[in-house]
């Protein structure tokens, strides 16, 4: 059986990293300038352009840069292939954009290590990027790199809870990541915590490969498991396999973004990862008027979201909490 990953697209995104010739930053307005389209390269471990690169994209056009004209934007994604994250930084920086836009915590991390030379602007970044050894402080990054982080790691304990809060009759929750995976083992301890508080029994899954992690979603049986919490990370396109088991495992379903509750799963909380790239927008345009990365402090994208799909839950049949759900942002109907 084929399985198909699912991505955010964008048509004028995707694309291999464009290459154009290089030269001084271009501030619209700026008579000055010379008129060479901005190059920035971004990185994702997804299939294609993620929430925060159309954000990034959408906040440039709103600050007045004309896309084509002022900056270019190429993607280099790795299809959820974890070990090839840091060829793909590296040549990434061959290409010599002027720009890097890391889009998650992985990305960041090899972006980092592949240049510190090229400023670096991250978005997606799950934690602390103090403690992950990004920057030196948030007020003063240091080095070559800046960014949002929206500290999704902390949201944690607070998914579960809420997850139980929509279906009161929730008693077993499933868990798959990727065993290779720093940040994924680190949010399985984190959930491994919070469901002892909660009273909820956590069924770990940890795997090595994309086969496994079907084989064990498929055997996952609605009256032994009441629901699936996905991992953030797209490595081995868990995302997309959890998602798949929301239909055909008939199991309810938990991830941290909106994005994959418009395409299917029951519900979703967490930051809005759009609203992260709209606001490194303003970081990159920073960099392009002259200022360095090391001196633009990190911001924090304070939105949070819980969006909750009725269509799903009533095709699950899955009874809803009325309370809960008027504590929902938005409702797919």
């Amino acid at each position: 059986m084929t399985h198909i990953p699912i991505a955010a697209v964008t048509a004028s995104l995707v694309a291999a990293l464009l290459v154009l010739p290089g030269g001084a930053l271009l501030v619209p307005g700026d008579a000055a300038s010379p008129r060479k389209a901005v190059k920035i390269g971004a990185l994702t471990n997804g299939w294609g352009p993620t929430p925060a690169m159309v954000g990034l994209r959408d906040g440039l056009i709103a600050l007045n840069y004309r896309e084509g004209e002022h900056f270019v934007i190429g993607v280099r994604f790795t299809q959820g292939d974890l070990g090839a994250l840091a060829s793909a930084a590296r040549e990434l920086v061959e290409a010599a954009p002027d720009i890097i836009f890391a889009s998650g915590t992985n990305e960041a991390k090899a972006a980092h290590a592949a240049t510190s030379r090229i400023p670096i602007v991250f978005a997606e970044a799950a934690g602390d990027p103090v403690e992950l050894g990004l920057v030196q402080s948030f007020a003063r990054p240091g080095g070559n790199l800046t960014g949002v982080t929206d500290l999704d790691q902390m949201l944690n304990p607070k998914r579960l809870e809420v997850f139980k809060q929509l279906i009161p009759s929730l008693r077993r929750v499933m868990f798959v990541y990727d065993a290779a995976d720093e940040n994924s083992r680190a949010r399985a301890g984190i959930y491994r915590d919070a469901a002892r508080q909660l009273g909820l029994a956590l069924v770990e899954r940890a795997v090595r490969t994309r086969e496994e992690a079907q084989a064990s979603l498929a055997r996952v049986r609605k009256d032994d498991i009441g629901g699936i919490v996905s991992t953030s990370s797209m490595s081995l396109n868990l995302p997309g396999l959890v998602l798949e088991a929301t239909s055909q495992q008939q199991t309810p379903t938990m991830f941290n973004a909106a994005f994959w509750v418009e395409r299917g799963a029951l519900a979703g909380y967490g930051p809005d990862f759009y609203e992260s790239g709209r606001q490194a927008a303003r970081l990159v345009e920073k960099i392009l008027k002259g200022e360095s990365p090391a001196s633009i402090p990190v911001e924090i994208n304070p939105r949070v979201e819980l969006v909750v799909n009725l269509k799903v839950a009533s095709a699950l049949k899955v009874q809803i909490s009325p309370v809960a759900l008027q504590r929902a942002s938005r409702l797919i109907e």
